[in-house]
């Protein structure tokens, strides 16, 4: 685990989100058909419409989640800014958003139960957005190319 120098999620101190680089033998799977960031989050494209989270890697490297900030409904995205953050007991780590598009959903349930995220990070969805340029998503890591990079991050 030494020598590991990636942030996951951006995490602004060098080390501080980084204790655990790897994944664990027992790690859950991730889902196909969803796409995968290199900073840690993954969508599931539906049509003209998508759901974002952060990916078991994110939450295992990161520890207990214990708040999270989301933008409002209607909010406007940019693919690559941020667009709230985790705060876990190691860091505040920016979200970034892995496709254009306007929040129609934000999963409220987090604001009481962040936890949610360590429980099952790939069932955890953060928001739902209304897609503005869909193209983008091909862009993104598909699964197998993400666990690669990840392997590739230790």
């Amino acid at each position: 685990m030494q020598g590991c120098s990636h942030a996951v999620l951006q995490a602004p101190e060098e080390g501080v989100a980084t204790a655990k680089c790897g994944l664990k033998k027992d790690s859950m799977a991730y889902p196909k058909d969803y796409k995968y960031t290199k900073e840690h989050e993954w969508i599931q494209v539906n049509g003209s419409t998508a759901t974002v989270g952060i990916t078991d890697h994110a939450q295992d490297s990161l520890g207990d989640i214990v708040f999270v900030e989301l933008p409002k409904v209607g909010a406007q995205l940019q693919a690559g800014k941020s667009f709230g953050t985790v705060e876990s007991v190691k860091a505040v780590s920016d979200l970034y958003a892995p496709a254009s598009g306007k929040v129609t959903a934000v999963n409220d349930s987090l604001n009481n139960s962040p936890e949610n995220v360590n429980k099952d990070a790939h069932a955890a969805w953060m928001i739902k957005l209304e897609l503005s340029n869909p193209g983008e998503i091909s862009g993104l890591l598909s699964a197998e190319d993400y666990e690669k990079y990840v392997a590739e991050e230790k």
